[in-house]
């Protein structure tokens, strides 16, 4: 906790308009790592893969708000920082990579910040970019995750020997679990970035329509 409030102190020099982003990346940190959720993501894999998509989709925007990172992280980087995001959240989602991470504390740290960190520097070249590489970028985003969230749905195998003896006690198989997660990647996640594709391109439209 006194981590987090001297990050909340350093977040307001830094960037003193964007209380409400600081306090709801607060309140973001507080549910993903302080709540039950995250023990409960050592159980089920669903819960871990909520977990990571809610890292990349709602706490790092709001890091990106709370620091200012799109006046240090210019839309020059865009392509290499989506190619890069990718690049961690497959690493991290590789069965040996999982595994470690999940086994030893400083890893799973590096995991977490890592997946918040890459995706936070991509939200930031992004919102510097010009509307086309903004939506391509983000169509990007779209399809890989929804490819791992498809390999995970339609694997025969479970992957992840971490949850092998601790999913029974939710009333589902490993399989099951895997697959459940995988489609929450496929669908919710990979929806939200298309919806945040669409409303990009609606609003750059907008100009256009009112001539």
């Amino acid at each position: 906790m006194a981590i987090l409030g001297g990050g909340l102190i350093l977040a307001w020099r830094r960037a003193p308009e964007a209380k409400s982003s600081q306090f709801g990346a607060v309140l973001v940190i507080l549910a993903l790592f302080v709540s039950p959720l995250c023990a409960l993501g050592s159980a089920l894999f669903t819960v871990r893969a909520i977990h990571h998509a809610a890292l990349a989709l709602l706490l790092a925007p709001l890091l990106v708000d709370s620091l200012a990172l799109e006046r240090r992280i210019g839309p020059a980087s865009l392509k290499l920082l989506t190619g890069a995001q990718a690049l961690v959240f497959w690493f991290w989602h590789a069965p040996p990579a999982y595994a470690a991470a999940l086994s030893n504390d400083a890893i799973f740290w590096m995991m977490q910040l890592s997946i918040t960190a890459s995706a936070a520097c991509w939200w930031a070249s992004m919102r510097q970019a010009n509307a086309p590489a903004a939506v391509a970028a983000t169509l990007a985003t779209m399809v890989q995750m929804g490819a791992l969230g498809a390999l995970l749905t339609f694997a025969g195998r479970a992957f992840y020997a971490p949850h092998f003896q601790s999913t029974q006690a939710w009333g589902w198989t490993p399989l099951e679990d895997q697959q459940v997660a995988g489609l929450i990647m496929w669908a919710p996640a990979s929806g939200a970035y298309l919806l945040i594709a669409l409303t990009m391109l609606y609003r750059s439209m907008q100009p256009t329509l009112v001539r």
